[in-house]
């Protein structure tokens, strides 16, 4: 039903309301990436997580949602996407992915980010490339949102930045077959998808009031995953390691705003970064 019309758009008000909720999911990312350390289980993690959102005044989207038992997705090494936290405990130099969201006033904010413990010393050289190209083409992707464009010219520019870090860095990376980005406001998960590749369908026009989260998922070897019999966890498989990446966007009249990014994408949009006031 989105192939040819325009993706639903948010009022002005809406879009603030978002706001708040992406800045709570935005600041217990970066309680979470502080909190990172061998030692710790991912159970830890999820209590800072819960602990976070509820002293904001917020709600966490992921409890309960379908049946997750979580506040919030941890997915190691291998692991993609949907990582339940317990009991593992976390050793330097695991790639760690943390999906989060939280709700204000019935409205959600979404991200994820891919840490290493230990640091970058801790690190293995193709974890950070692997990272570090997984961020790049959520940028990339969300810089392809513009009023009057097809929104599945995200996917295309998605894929185009991970074969272009690819052959930059010698190494072997791919998205993650069958997994998008969404439609976010009054529902974590709404129509439509967003994908992370080039499709052959245009999908819908962006429209000014636009609100999606971009989540490219990418590995260091195959596109193919399996579910493990948690009917949670998703990981690689060929048993290569993944990163996953994401944000919530709203298109403005100037241009965007990163609901999830502590500075509003700022720092990655220059001219392209456009805050309501």
């Amino acid at each position: 039903m989105f192939g040819r019309g325009r993706v639903p758009a948010k009022t002005t008000d809406q879009v603030l309301l978002m706001r708040r909720a992406g800045l709570v999911v935005g600041e217990t990312l970066a309680e979470l990436a502080d909190a990172v350390r061998a030692g710790l289980t991912t159970a830890d993690l999820d209590a800072v997580a819960e602990k976070a959102i509820r002293g904001r005044g917020a709600t966490p989207s992921f409890l309960g949602y379908h049946g997750f038992p979580a506040t919030i997705c941890v997915s190691v090494n291998e692991e993609i996407v949907h990582g339940i936290p317990g009991a593992r405990v976390l050793q330097d130099g695991d790639l760690v992915s943390i999906d989060c969201g939280a709700i204000v006033e019935g409205w959600h904010g979404d991200a994820a980010m891919t840490v290493v413990v230990g640091g970058d010393e801790a690190a293995r050289p193709e974890d950070l490339d692997l990272s570090a190209a997984t961020e790049a083409s959520m940028w990339d992707g969300i810089r392809a949102l513009v009023p009057g464009e097809r929104l599945f010219d995200v996917g295309a520019a998605v894929e185009d930045s991970i074969a272009e870090s690819a052959r930059r860095l010698g190494r072997p990376l791919s998205i993650v077959d069958g997994y998008t980005g969404h439609g976010i406001g009054t529902e974590m998960h709404q129509d439509p998808n967003v994908h992370n590749e080039r499709v052959r369908e245009k999908g819908p026009i962006v429209t000014v009031g636009t609100t999606v989260a971009i989540e490219p998922m990418v590995t260091l070897g195959t596109y193919e995953s399996h579910e493990l019999d948690d009917e949670w966890t998703v990981v690689t498989e060929d048993g290569s390691r993944a990163s996953h990446w994401e944000n919530t966007v709203a298109v403005t009249e100037g241009g965007l705003w990163v609901l999830t990014a502590l500075d509003g994408g700022r720092a990655q949009l220059g001219d392209r970064y456009a805050p309501l006031d």
